[in-house]
């Protein structure tokens, strides 16, 4: 079964210690408008870019979408 890119990110959300990854993933966790159901990657990025002000920089988005797409083929 294939998962959605919130499925993905909940995986990398619990770590001892902090890094930018996983901080994107908590954040994501407690935003209730999170698109959690979709796998389409520019409903996510449109919605992180216009809508959040906890990630500052796509490209992280971009290098765990990359991952993401790897672990789900």
């Amino acid at each position: 079964m294939r998962k959605t890119f919130y499925q993905y990110l909940m995986t990398l959300k619990d770590t001892k210690i902090p890094t930018e990854t996983s901080q994107l993933a908590e954040a994501a966790s407690r935003d209730l408008q999170f698109p959690k159901q979709s796998e389409d990657y520019h409903e996510i990025s449109d919605y992180l870019e216009l809508n959040t002000d906890y990630l500052e920089n796509l490209t992280l988005f971009d290098q765990l979408w990359e991952v993401y797409l790897e672990e789900n083929n």
